[in-house]
């Protein structure tokens, strides 16, 4: 037995949400991961809205997004909010190992990508937080699937107010000029992983910074993605 399993063996993870011995790996016990809110409905492939047949929903094929897919383990409800929301202001980091490896089991098998760009943030929200929550997440997938992960090829270039407590058409105007990128993507296909997509004006801003780079495809990856407002 290797020193993690060894490890594991002798202190078994508590679950994180009803604190059994029983967390395994995951921090998530069998019965705990089982009533996650999985995002297992009909969705759009290309937004993950809801959608009838997993066909293309009405607002991507009247305004279609940048981005060209978008994956989403989870709706974000109850308790998966929460747990978020624990993860990014009360630095509950032994999440970002429970949703990488999820991301890893989830999607590896249907894996096309070059390269993997978290969500930056910008340097003074950096500062505020000291720490990229997007990006240790990435960290674990990258390690797990073996794909490259390109932390410092886009920046966050303009500071933007919390999107969530905003009106759509506020979040687009926010979003504008707010990255940029410094490599060289032509022809790649590129990953964006962020931890949550609300209306996804972000992550529209983000994939329209990387095509001006030279990318052919651009995929959302999310932890949770807003169904309803």
């Amino acid at each position: 037995m290797h020193l993690a399993g060894l490890i594991e063996a002798l202190l078994p993870q508590s679950c994180l949400l009803c604190s059994s011995r029983q967390g395994g790996i995951l921090g998530l016990c069998g019965g705990c991961l089982h009533d996650m809110p999985w995002h297992r409905d009909n969705i759009c492939p290309q937004c993950a809205l809801p959608s009838k047949d997993n066909l293309l929903c009405g607002q991507c094929l009247q305004a279609p997004p940048a981005f060209d897919a978008t994956r989403s383990l989870f709706q974000y409800q109850f308790p998966l909010s929460s747990m978020l929301q624990q993860y990014k202001y009360g630095q509950l980091f032994t999440l970002a190992r429970t949703m990488g490896l999820l991301f890893a089991a989830h999607t590896g098998l249907s894996l096309s990508a070059d390269c993997m760009i978290p969500m930056p943030l910008h340097r003074q929200r950096l500062q505020e937080r000291g720490f990229n929550q997007s990006a240790e997440i990435a960290k674990v997938i990258s390690k797990q699937l073996h794909l490259p992960i390109r932390l410092e090829a886009c920046h966050r270039i303009k500071p933007t107010p919390p999107q969530a407590s905003l009106p759509y058409k506020q979040r687009i105007k926010n979003m504008q000029g707010a990255f940029e990128c410094i490599n060289d993507l032509t022809g790649q296909r590129v990953i964006l992983l962020d931890d949550v997509m609300t209306t996804g004006a972000s992550l529209n801003a983000l994939a329209k910074t990387v095509k001006a780079a030279g990318a052919r495809h651009v995929e959302c990856w999310v932890v949770a993605r807003t169904v309803s407002e």
